[in-house]
């Protein structure tokens, strides 16, 4: 049989025409023995499993839509962080074109983007005139803006820096500062505030000037108001409701005035009940800004982009004056926000700061306001400007603070077994002993006292005319009708040497409604018919004879507030006048500088004197702070005086205007002779304060003005 060789082929093919595929298909080994042959050193990748890839392909299909889901939560989540990003103001790295920062206890932070220098406050702009390099129609000016505490940068190094960048960040950034130049142009106007010649403040001057006494008040009192770490109730309804919220208010100014005084106040509550704080001043002017870092509320210096973004992270935003309105507008047209984060507490009582804020009283979610009869007022004028509110307007009085209250003896959240009420009333009579002695007042001198700023609204020329009818017995002067727009404007502004005379002007009156007439009409003192006017010296003198008094008492004024940037220059030049003209009147006349610490002055007075003018105070918590130190109110029948101080019961009122100088003249004589009218007067308006002007009364009322704002419905 004949034999066969049976040759088998070698799997793979190394010289050969063409190609062979192998014969394995997929697997390295077959499946039931030993490996024939193992590929070393291949650069192939083997083939994954068909199952495996056929599940994951098979996955993929069936859950496309999670998939999705989960790109456009990503993309969102993404959007969300870039905008809060932009919103809080985290851009140290620039990523967002540009820088943020804000000023904390009235210490700024350095700008470092170039794109910040264009926008300063005012206050630090200086533009050098164009070189004689230039030529043709362009202008080489170098803008040079500073910040306190911060270095000097020029718009030529801008040129130096910008060449580093890209072509696109360069157009970005020359898109911004055309858009800031245009921002500076109109801040610019708003910023610049023309400051009034300051008198100095010195006895040459103001003849006798007393104070600041508030470290005389630490000395003898033992205790101090820099001292105290805080004053909130923690078991209020208020304290719960600000608990770790966040708050802006904003502050037309930082004078020591009714409204900042009122805001530094709430903004003090609010950070001691552990909400956090920023304040907006949108003027530097006032002296404010130290009290502020002293209590360690946040402020910020920009009151445009930054505040705005500060804001929109806020619970509530608290403006606290009509001058806001400018503020409120901006920040409701950057965003959808605006109506349901604002709360206006609205403290003037006049017609222009209406007619400034009537166009933004739809954007804020509440208005509120001081008394009943300003928030009267302001809807009448709604009706006339056919103005409809989204909601009624809250009524949040105002009320004294814990150091005055400690300081009068009140029982306040500041009173311990060692400070206790009764242990202040000693010491407040110590006080008022030691400030006396120290103005050089008796025991028969009646000291009256009338703090505020110096303006025609507040009336002190016509309270030194009254007692200049005390102390001289001199007639009023004459006239028979003056209009109180032109005595404001005209008499007391212009004629500063006719401030002895009255024209008549009965003949020359307004027919404007809105004028306001003051007419004179006659007077019915004790039984005596007065007309002024009329040349009834004799009876005017023997009337308001000092020397007639029972009690042989002394009158002596003390007017503030020197130094007040709210004071009216011409105005306070006028009344100095008014007094080196009266000798008499001089002797008899004091000076306080404008402070903050004004329980000793409270202390060392017998009597208080509110004389404001027009439509009469807001509210007044000057008021309510002399009735708390047991003081007797003489005040004019008008605004929220006249709700405050009850005639015969808590004060003695009188009208406004020239009238009101005889009314007022013969109320001061009512208490220079009888010291037990005053003691009663005094201690009814300190139980009205106790039941109705505390703390924690105002901050009930604005706790459930709070809940209305901040409430999700």
């Amino acid at each position: 049989m004949e034999e066969l060789n049976i040759v088998r082929p070698s799997p793979l093919r190394l010289n050969g025409p063409g190609p062979v595929k192998s014969t394995l298909s997929g697997r390295s080994t077959p499946r039931g023995g030993s490996p024939s042959f193992r590929r070393l050193n291949s650069g192939r990748t083997p083939r994954r499993d068909g199952k495996s890839s056929a599940f994951s392909s098979q996955w993929f299909r069936s859950n496309r839509i999670v998939l999705w889901l989960l790109l456009i939560t990503l993309w969102a989540y993404g959007g969300f962080y870039v905008q809060s990003r932009w919103a809080h103001g985290d851009n140290k790295e620039g990523i967002f074109g540009g820088s943020g920062s804000y000023v904390a206890n009235g210490t700024s932070q350095p700008e470092e983007k170039i794109q910040r220098i264009l926008v300063a406050s005012a206050d630090s702009l200086a533009i050098k005139a164009p070189s004689n390099k230039t030529q043709g129609n362009s202008m080489d000016l170098d803008v040079v803006l500073a910040k306190q505490g911060n270095s000097v940068v020029s718009s030529k190094g801008t040129s130096s820096n910008s060449k580093k960048k890209s072509k696109k960040s360069t157009r970005a950034s020359r898109r911004k500062t055309r858009g800031k130049k245009k921002m500076v142009a109109e801040v610019k106007n708003d910023d610049i505030e023309v400051e009034e010649e300051e008198i100095p403040k010195r006895n040459t001057t103001y003849g006798l000037l007393v104070g600041p006494l508030g470290s005389i008040e630490d000395k003898i009192l033992e205790w101090s108001p820099e001292k105290r770490s805080g004053t909130c109730d923690r078991k209020s309804q208020f304290a719960r409701l600000v608990w770790s919220r966040k708050f802006v208010l904003i502050l037309h100014e930082l004078s020591m005035t009714g409204a900042p005084l009122a805001m530094l106040e709430l903004a003090t509550e609010l950070l001691s009940c552990g909400a956090t704080v920023y304040v907006v001043p949108l003027s530097k002017r006032g002296g404010l800004m130290s009290e502020l870092s002293r209590r360690k509320i946040k402020v910020l210096e920009d009151k445009s982009d930054i505040s705005f973004k500060t804001a929109m992270k806020a619970d509530l935003i608290i403006a606290g004056s009509a001058v806001c309105a400018s503020w409120i507008e901006q920040y409701a047209a950057r965003t959808v926000l605006g109506s349901s984060q604002i709360a206006w507490w609205i403290m003037e009582n006049r017609r222009e700061y209406f007619d400034r804020a009537k166009l933004a009283f739809n954007r804020v979610k509440k208005l509120i306001f001081l008394s009943e009869s300003q928030s009267k007022r302001w809807l009448a004028w709604c009706e006339e400007e056919h103005i409809k509110l989204k909601t009624q307007p809250a009524l949040v009085p105002l009320s004294i603070s814990d150091e005055l209250a400690f300081v009068a003896g009140i029982p306040c959240s500041l009173s311990t077994p060692l400070f206790s009420p009764e242990k202040m009333l000693e010491k407040r009579q110590l006080l008022r002993n030691f400030v006396r002695k120290e103005m050089g007042l008796t025991d028969n001198d009646m000291l009256v006292v009338s703090l505020s700023s110096i303006n025609p609204g507040k009336g002190q020329f016509l309270l030194l005319e009254t007692t200049r009818l005390l102390i001289e017995g001199a007639p009023p002067l004459n006239g028979s009708a003056v209009k109180s727009q032109d005595y404001h404007k005209r008499t007391l502004l212009h004629n500063w040497k006719q401030f002895g005379e009255w024209k008549k002007e009965s003949s020359t009156l307004s027919n404007n409604p809105k004028t306001e007439v003051l007419q004179l009409p006659q007077v019915f003192i004790k039984g005596v018919n007065y007309k002024v006017g009329s040349g009834n010296d004799k009876g005017t003198r023997k009337l308001f004879s000092l020397n007639e008094g029972k009690q042989g008492e002394k009158l002596k004024v003390l007017i503030g507030s020197v130094g007040s940037k709210s004071n009216k220059v011409p105005y306070v030049k006028a009344l100095l006048n008014f007094l080196n003209q009266h000798s008499n009147l001089s002797n008899t006349v004091l000076w306080t500088p404008s402070t903050t610490r004004v329980a000793a002055l409270y202390a060392a007075a017998d009597a208080y004197v509110m004389n404001s003018q027009g439509l009469g105070e807001t509210f007044g918590r000057v008021t309510i702070e002399a009735m708390a130190f047991g003081l007797p109110v003489l005040g004019t029948d008008a605004g929220g005086t006249k709700e405050i101080v009850e005639h015969n019961v808590t004060g003695l009122l009188h009208s406004l205007g020239r009238p009101g100088t005889q009314v007022l003249a013969h109320n001061l004589q009512y208490l220079l002779n009888n010291p037990s009218g005053r003691q009663r007067l005094g201690s009814n308006g300190r139980k009205k304060v106790e039941d109705m002007y505390l703390k924690k009364h105002m901050y009930k009322r604005f706790g459930e003005v709070l809940y209305d704002c901040m409430r999700i419905k």
